[in-house]
């Protein structure tokens, strides 16, 4: 088994079944926020959340359990781009761009979660946002993995395999019946390989995304069936100590560009510390709509 994910360093099925118990509209619902951000409606739904154990190389922590997300969401349909989080941020004390990878449209990494969660706030305090009702935050693990599948229970929404071709990781390390293919070596601009069945891109690969939840790896043993937050405070200590605070990992979900494809898997859990910098690690908004 293959283990070069940068984190921690088959077949075909007879039938894929959805997962969802609503189906996602053929053409869904957007809106277009103030900064020019792109967003999808997510319909509410249930899903089986985690992998089965058939699935291969997959970690006991992803332990299978139905989920209900019982209210409809909005969701950026791309990662945070560079020119969206300068746009926002660029008054926010001591700012400065330190993305490894420049580019307007690539995603916004090396970026913290406490960072992104003040992007979040910023973006939301804006009048233009508070005028239409629109408050923005990181996605929940559940709501990440839910939108992530879009309707399918395979590996990826895409079906059993994942190449280059499809997600931007490293290739050489593909997953199912896919071919060894190229390995790009940094991230790309959003939205250059095709959406899921929801309208959103770069679910698998890119950069991995920060997602609100502290990281627990049980808790998937004993969590709430219908709209599951993750625990309210922290569980895994980091043992670091930055900036005189304690650090407890936070919730990493989607694979990036360095990574195998198995951490590009829909279920796959890995952590990070919030108060640390990744070239790795983006980060994607959920918005929600007072009107709705």
């Amino acid at each position: 088994m293959k283990h070069r994910t940068f984190i921690i360093a088959a077949g075909l099925t007879i039938a894929l079944i959805p997962m969802l118990r609503s189906v996602p509209a053929a053409e869904p619902k957007t809106i277009t926020n103030s900064i020019g951000m792109k967003l999808v409606q997510i319909p509410a739904g249930t899903f089986k959340m985690g992998s089965p154990r058939s699935e291969a190389e997959r970690d006991d922590k992803e332990l299978r359990h139905e989920v209900k997300i019982s209210t409809p969401f909005y969701m950026g349909a791309l990662e945070i781009t560079q020119a969206e989080y300068v746009g926002v941020m660029k008054d926010a004390p001591k700012f400065r761009n330190r993305a490894a990878f420049k580019g307007d449209d690539n995603p916004m990494e090396n970026v913290e979660w406490k960072s992104a969660r003040q992007f979040c706030q910023r973006l939301s305090a804006r009048a233009a946002e508070k005028k239409a009702g629109r408050t923005y935050r990181l996605p929940s693990e559940a709501q990440w993995e839910y939108a992530c599948r879009g309707g399918k229970s395979t590996p990826f929404h895409a079906g059993e395999s994942l190449s280059s071709k499809q997600a931007n990781f490293n290739g050489g390390y593909p997953y199912g019946k896919a071919e060894k293919g190229q390995y790009l070596r940094k991230t790309i601009k959003g939205g250059s390989y095709q959406p899921n069945a929801f309208g959103l891109y770069d679910m698998h690969g890119n950069v991995a995304e920060w997602c609100a939840d502290w990281y627990d790896p049980k808790y998937y043993e004993d969590s709430p069936e219908e709209d599951p937050l993750g625990p309210p405070f922290g569980v895994v200590d980091t043992r670091f100590t930055n900036f005189d605070k304690n650090n407890f990992f936070v919730v990493v979900r989607g694979g990036s560009w360095v990574d195998d494809a198995r951490a590009c898997r829909s279920a796959y859990r890995f952590r990070a510390m919030p108060n640390t910098q990744y070239r790795l690690i983006g980060f994607r908004v959920v918005c929600e709509v007072k009107s709705d």
